[in-house]
């Protein structure tokens, strides 16, 4: 590691060691020597009698963390190269590792929250989110697939919420990630310091119980009808005819939204989610999505996706194919096959298992 990288910062406050991610003005979004970062410090704290629990926080007053840098990976779909890969193998291994860990580790989900920023948070062992909180896993919509566990996560959401945020992609609050099993309490953001300075001298368990409160109300339990009768389709295709049909306006709203997303994401969403529901561990599960993420990276949507949203910002991807129509059985299967011998795998006994 660069001595000199400061884009994580590593310190102890009293029993508990703290992860900074520290690129504000890039909303705190992932890198590879990030990631490796991550895992070192880990590797550090896990055996030292002196830290009792690790806690994640963002640099900056807008989020946690915003995801990965696409720019970096659409620059590496568009030269071919192996950067991308190698990068999610890593990020998947330590969101692997975070599920598994073995002292308390406390993830503050602040602000914005999406993608990598979920998967270095949603698999903590102690989940705190505040009124300002927007947790998203919105990869459809730039031509991608939800990784970093996140089919694992909205797999085991109540209902069919989770296949609805999955094709969707929306950013949530406080009260609805905590319904979907995406955080564990809720803190007002203005008691955060206080709760950070006291994780210094206590176990969370006992700092959250004078600061956790009820969430304010969200969206997504009264919604909850519509959604599991319209998403228990057997096609994306079928799920927008039932939202459509709905009488609520907000199912056809949600029908318009689904139709302006990567109708191959879409399919290949559909798919994995409900395959990461069977495949019990998250290691099988991202497994699955490290194929699906390198399949992913040799398609035309997820370079146009990238480009329409975050390149050039036109709002306009030029979808291939443009409808849902155009993608067969045949299309999302191969998006679940095995990469084959000369790519390294991040697990590769659970990959092996995945048929």
């Amino acid at each position: 590691m660069n001595a000199e990288d400061d884009t994580v910062l590593c310190d102890t406050e009293g029993r508990t060691a703290v992860i900074t991610l520290n690129r504000p003005r890039a909303l705190n979004a992932l890198t590879h020597p990030m990631v490796l970062r991550i895992d070192e410090a880990l590797t550090a704290w896990e055996h030292d009698p002196a830290v009792a629990q690790v806690l994640i926080r963002g640099a900056g007053e807008r989020g946690l963390c915003a995801g990965g840098d696409i720019r970096a990976i659409h620059d590496d779909a568009k030269a071919g190269t192996s950067a991308s890969a190698d990068f999610w193998r890593d990020e998947y291994r330590l969101n692997a590792r975070i599920a598994r860990y073995p002292k308390p580790y406390v993830a503050l989900m602040d602000g914005i929250v999406m993608g990598g920023g979920v998967g270095v948070s949603a698999h903590g062992s102690v989940r705190i989110v505040t009124e300002r909180s927007r947790v998203a896993m919105p990869e459809t919509g730039i031509g991608f697939v939800p990784d970093v566990g996140g089919t694992h996560l909205l797999a085991r959401a109540p209902g069919l919420l989770g296949v609805h945020l999955a094709l969707t992609g929306p950013a949530v609050g406080a009260a609805d990630a905590l319904l979907c099993g995406l955080a564990d309490h809720f803190v007002p953001a203005a008691l955060l310091p206080g709760l950070t300075a006291e994780l210094a001298l206590l176990p969370v368990r006992e700092v959250l119980e004078r600061y956790a409160a009820p969430a304010p109300g969200g969206v997504l339990h009264e919604q909850r009808e519509w959604i599991d009768h319209c998403y228990a389709a057997d096609s994306v295709e079928e799920i927008v005819e039932r939202l459509l049909a709905y009488g609520d306006p907000a199912a056809k709203e949600t029908a318009e939204v689904i139709l302006a997303k990567s109708p191959t994401a879409l399919k290949v969403t559909l798919a994995a989610v409900r395959r990461a529901g069977a495949l019990g561990t998250l290691e099988r599960v991202l497994a699955q999505e490290f194929r699906v993420s390198c399949h992913a990276l040799r398609t035309p949507d997820l370079v146009e996706g990238i480009r329409a949203q975050v390149v050039d910002k036109d709002r306009r991807p030029r979808w291939s194919p443009a409808a849902l129509a155009g993608v067969s059985g045949a299309d999302v299967a191969r998006f679940l096959t095995p990469l084959g011998d000369a790519v390294e795998l991040p697990f590769p006994e659970a990959d092996s298992t995945l048929g």
